[in-house]
């Protein structure tokens, strides 16, 4: 549990100097207000992953894999989501595709075929059911729902003041949840202390720009979703 404290409350802070220096050199206003909302999310969605830091039992058992604490975890997000200060369409809850649409879902089409070459010449026989049944739902699902979803749009509000300034098609808001995103896979603080893979990073924090790309170009999770659940999923089932 100390372990795991210490770890989030590096991403907070991490995070945090990032939206303050990108404020300020991107001459946005930064909302503290806002920002202050990003970072509890962390904190929240974090304990809710973690079941409570272990306070709550898990109620999915026999599993290899974190189900309860993703489902928490989307059952928090979405009660998040649902708030008047957000709202789900703004969180990308929505099946409605935005005019620019097309784009994404041809790059995406071009990306999944890659996706599954690379699976199949990496293949070693499909994983296990839970396995395969757990990749194809609670990372693309939870993780885009925080990533692209919740936490995006409250960045965006922190940076932007709602009107997202563009990098590569994506607001502010969207580069930094993607950073989030890459310090959850590669920064660790351990017994050894702390450690951050910069190969780890490369490899989900680059990704997620593009499917934080995905959620600007459609306006919806619809799309960030299934290309995470492709990406995880193929290499579990081939």
């Amino acid at each position: 549990m100390h372990a795991a404290l210490v770890e989030i409350s590096i991403h907070v802070s991490v995070i945090a100097a990032l939206a303050a220096l990108l404020a300020w050199c991107s001459r946005s206003r930064l909302r503290p207000g806002w920002l202050l909302a990003a970072l509890l999310l962390m904190l929240l969605r974090d304990a809710l992953v973690l079941r409570g830091y272990g306070l709550i039992p898990n109620f999915v058992t026999g599993s290899d894999w974190a189900w309860t604490g993703k489902l928490l975890a989307t059952a928090g997000l979405l009660a998040v989501a649902a708030l008047p200060g957000f709202g789900l369409a703004r969180c990308g809850i929505t099946w409605r595709q935005e005019q620019g649409a097309r784009a994404a879902w041809l790059v995406f089409a071009v990306v999944a075929v890659i996706v599954c070459v690379i699976a199949f010449a990496y293949r070693d026989g499909p994983d296990t059911l839970d396995t395969i049944a757990f990749q194809w739902t609670m990372p693309g699902i939870e993780e885009e729902l925080f990533y692209r979803g919740v936490l995006l749009l409250a960045l965006n509000e922190a940076l932007d003041s709602g009107v997202p300034r563009r990098f590569a098609g994506i607001g502010w808001g969207g580069v930094l949840a993607s950073v989030a995103f890459g310090l959850g896979h590669a920064l660790f603080y351990r017994k050894a202390g702390l450690t951050f893979d910069t190969l780890a990073f490369a490899l989900t924090g680059g990704p997620a720009l593009l499917l934080a790309w995905f959620r600007a170009r459609t306006g919806s999770l619809a799309l960030p979703v299934l290309a995470h659940n492709v990406a995880n999923g193929m290499p579990a089932l081939l």
